[in-house]
């Protein structure tokens, strides 16, 4: 499947400051950029690195002044999504079988208290069935439980908060989602991406649970199609894979961001309570 995805975001620092965005498309196994491009106006010099060899990319810059400036960036890409059927899914991994790359995801984070949550999530879904069965359960009862309210929470809040507070934005139900599988033993991990269809347009937070040697992809919001995104970054929780970080006094005054399907046949697929099929994206 291919997507052509945009993002135009303009900050103002008003001191001297570093930034380090994360808005580039991976490079992975199952995901090809086709063509891209980034820029920045007015003309700065920044480096795009990356972490590990995952595929993962960050671009960095500095302002040794007070400044307004705007960074772009345009790309193709092609998304090879599989479709994986529940009862392939449904041999449990141990934890001795897991690969060590697995494992820092079975440990709570700054916004992922998995440890806070436990009886919760023992109690609620640890008797809901097959591992997939149980997150899809922790998935339902999310989308069910947590309301959608733009604004309504800030970067520091966590998953035990929005539990609490029952409501949040996208980012806050995934690690409510990251946070719940955690407690059941099951490693999860962050999302973020470009979302087609998603209103308004944003950039989008999810979450993927290891299940059967596989990431499978999970999004209890249900705001997109979960065959309709394009992956930015993997990790712990957001704080691992902020849209943009700064170092110094800044704020965002516009974005804009898009992503559109380039293939014609395409037939959004949606997650559904009872669901028999998931889909990995790596």
């Amino acid at each position: 499947m291919k997507f052509k995805v945009f993002s135009e975001l303009t900050y103002v620092a008003t001191t001297p400051a570093t930034f380090i965005f994360n808005i580039h498309a991976a490079k992975t196994a199952n995901q090809q950029i086709l063509e891209e491009s980034f820029s920045v106006s007015p003309d700065i010099y920044y480096e795009i690195f990356s972490l590990g060899n995952n595929g993962i990319r960050f671009v960095k810059l500095e302002l040794y002044v007070p400044l307004t400036f705007t960074i772009t960036y345009q790309a193709q890409v092609e998304v090879s999504h599989e479709v994986i059927n529940e009862s392939t899914l449904s041999t449990p991994t141990s934890i001795m079988q897991l690969d060590p790359g697995v494992i820092p995801f079975l440990y709570p984070s700054r916004h992922c208290q998995s440890d806070k949550i436990y009886k919760l999530a023992q109690s609620e879904f640890g008797n809901a069935g097959t591992i997939f069965q149980q997150v899809n359960a922790i998935n339902e009862w999310i989308y069910q439980h947590i309301e959608y309210l733009g604004g309504s929470t800030n970067s520091g809040t966590s998953a035990y908060d929005t539990l609490t507070q029952r409501e949040g934005v996208c980012k806050d139900f995934a690690h409510l989602g990251i946070a719940l599988c955690r407690a059941l033993d099951i490693p999860a991990r962050y999302f973020t991406g470009y979302a087609y269809d998603l209103n308004p347009p944003d950039f989008h937070a999810c979450y993927e649970a290891y299940i059967g040697g596989r990431w499978i992809f999970f999004d209890a919001t249900k705001l997109v199609p979960i065959n309709g995104l394009v992956k930015i970054a993997n990790s712990k929780d957001a704080a691992e894979a902020a849209v943009a970080s700064f170092f110094g006094s800044a704020m965002c005054t516009f974005m804009n961001i898009q992503c559109e399907v380039m293939d014609e046949n395409f037939e959004p697929y949606l997650l559904t309570p009872d669901a028999t099929e998931g889909i990995a994206y790596t």
